[in-house]
């Protein structure tokens, strides 16, 4: 079993992590090492809490750890430093945020979950409320304006007058 140079190791690494993303298959191919050794480094690497995505390219699809460690890593960076981090993971800083809000809102205790959850409850109320006022006055303009086209028929009808003239 051949032992890699830990700068050996931690160029492959680079290679299978953001920005590059490149496929583990294609990387044992290249660098001539073991697709085994590879899929463990990487789970060596999300051990450490680095962020490492899952199969796949996409950062949506990284776990939820390595979301995580992201959002530790950026907490105390600038907008232009957060910037530079993205570009360099291969991420947005807008997901970033995202992750961010995610993580404060598990945060919650119960009782801000409640009050987040009537506050939302009682908008929804609100606006039903509304949409129902609003409803109920265009049934009675429309009941107003059938009541008017069938007093106006009877009226043509009463004094024969052709309802389709004018």
């Amino acid at each position: 079993m051949p032992r890699y140079s830990t700068e050996r190791k931690a160029s492959v690494l680079k290679k299978l992590l953001p920005p590059e993303n490149r496929p583990i298959p294609e990387i044992a191919a290249e660098e001539g090492i073991s697709e085994g050794t590879l899929y463990n480094w990487r789970q060596q690497a999300k051990e450490k809490g680095i962020p490492v995505p899952g199969s796949g390219k996409q950062s949506e699809d990284w776990s939820a750890e390595a979301k995580f460690a992201v959002v530790v890593e950026t907490a105390s960076l600038s907008e232009a430093a957060l910037s530079e981090y993205c570009r360099s993971k291969g991420l947005y800083p807008e997901q970033v945020q995202a992750w961010r809000a995610a993580c404060i809102q598990g945060t919650l205790t119960d009782a801000e979950r409640r009050k987040q959850e009537r506050e939302e409850a009682r908008r929804a109320k609100k606006r039903i409320k509304e949409l129902e006022k609003d409803l109920h006055r265009k049934e009675k303009a429309l009941a107003e304006m059938t009541a008017l086209l069938v007093l106006r028929k009877k009226l043509n009808a009463l004094w024969g007058e052709d309802s389709g003239e004018e």
